[in-house]
């Protein structure tokens, strides 16, 4: 959920890159680009390198990603530059499908740990109905 809006306040930063009316326009990209920044903040916050253990690398390499993100929402901010806001807009799309990839199939294989056992027959070993 917070994935999707940060891409969803990013998104509407985009769009805002059209709009006429400066105070508008500046207002806009503020606003949002600033929100997207705080979720990606509240990502990283929730990431403590623990320095040791399994998932060392992939919780540091997560903590060095939103600091680049956090680092381009700035610029972008301070520079009004659209280009980095859909860089930004694009690698986190990407890395929320990994993330909702690595879901399902952690869910596929609980689901399948789960299921009964069948015998050579094709009958259940366990039957509920006596």
């Amino acid at each position: 959920m917070l994935y999707d809006g940060a891409i969803k306040f990013m998104g509407i930063a985009d769009k805002a890159f059209d709009f006429e009316d400066p105070l508008q326009f500046n207002q806009t990209i503020h606003n949002n680009l600033i929100k997207a920044q705080n979720i990606v903040r509240e990502l990283r916050g929730a990431l403590i390198s623990r320095g040791e253990g399994e998932g060392e690398d992939l919780v540091n390499n997560l903590i060095a990603l939103y600091d680049y993100f956090d680092r381009r929402l700035q610029e972008a901010n301070i520079k009004k530059n659209r280009e980095m806001v859909k860089e930004i807009i694009t690698r986190m799309s990407e890395l929320r499908e990994a993330w909702a990839e690595a879901h399902t199939k952690e869910n596929q294989n609980k689901e399948s740990s789960l299921k009964p056992s069948t015998s050579d027959d094709g009958d259940s070993r366990l039957s509920l109905m006596g």
